[in-house]
């Protein structure tokens, strides 16, 4: 089922009825130290579904509200976005590198859906973009309640550094949706999504997540896949040293969720 009037109903439906189950937000000061550790400013959001009553856990609860650009997270919808407008058949589909040579040597190859979200190449989602349209796109983020929904911007890639903006907060609500095919895109393609996302998996748990960079804000989101049930996370920090702060993103949310045994211990 192609995405439609009906699906854009029966989702505003799910929203509000999902408003109206409220979760408790608590702010988790001991993950102050972890973030001081790595000399990092930012915010972690994490909401555990592992027990009945649902927890959201939040370092910086007023970062954790500002809208910020999603950068390559953003990858995450775009996929749904463009599977459902037909830019792409499916995840065997593969695109011919231009020959332009990336600052990042994996972009430099042909690609697909698994290896442009693995690798993030950011040139494969500049096709979707230029294909989909600002309106069509404005359409899918209004209907999926994505941030501020503006894919406006002199740019062709909006999610970077043009105008659209989500939060924290906004980025687990976006992924529990999805974690549970509720978004309003066919089935197949959100399991499909879903599949893509696989960072790595042990016997019992399943890590999905996506990473984004924009310049000066880094970001990784997504969650961990337990029996007793997921484990949503979006982290955001700053990144004044560019390339040497990345890799702090994936540390500080590890060391979280390893806090709470939302992830084996190394």
């Amino acid at each position: 089922m192609k995405f439609s009037l009906l699906a854009f109903l029966v989702y505003g439906l799910m929203l509000a009825a999902s408003a109206s189950a409220q979760v408790e937000i608590q702010s988790e000061l001991d993950w102050q130290r972890i973030f001081d550790d790595f000399a990092a400013n930012g915010t972690i959001v994490v909401l555990d579904k592992r027990q009945t009553q649902a927890e959201m856990r939040v370092w910086n609860q007023a970062r954790s509200q500002q809208r910020l650009p999603p950068a390559s997270t953003f990858k995450i919808p775009h996929v749904l976005f463009a599977l459902d407008a037909g830019v792409v058949k499916d995840e065997f589909q593969v695109f011919p590198w231009d020959g332009v040579q990336r600052t990042f040597a994996d972009h430099n190859q042909d690609q697909d859906l698994r290896s442009s979200m693995r690798t993030s190449a950011v040139w494969v989602y500049e096709l979707f973009g230029e294909q989909i349209g600002q309106d069509k796109a404005r359409e899918y983020l209004s209907c999926i309640d994505y941030g501020n929904a503006d894919p406006t911007g002199n740019t062709s890639t909006y999610w970077i550094d043009g105008n659209l903006r989500i939060t924290a907060q906004e980025q687990v609500s976006f992924l529990e949706k999805l974690y549970l095919n509720q978004l309003p895109f066919d089935e197949a393609d959100q399991r499909l999504v879903k599949d893509l996302m696989i960072v790595e998996a042990g016997r019992d748990w399943i890590l999905r997540a996506k990473t984004g960079w924009e310049g000066q804000i880094g970001w990784w989101v997504g969650w961990v896949e337990w029996p007793a049930g997921p484990v949503f996370f979006a982290l955001n920090i700053d990144t004044p040293n560019r390339l040497e702060d990345l890799h702090k993103r994936e540390a500080i949310t590890r060391k979280v969720l390893q806090s709470i045994a939302a992830l084996p211990g190394t």
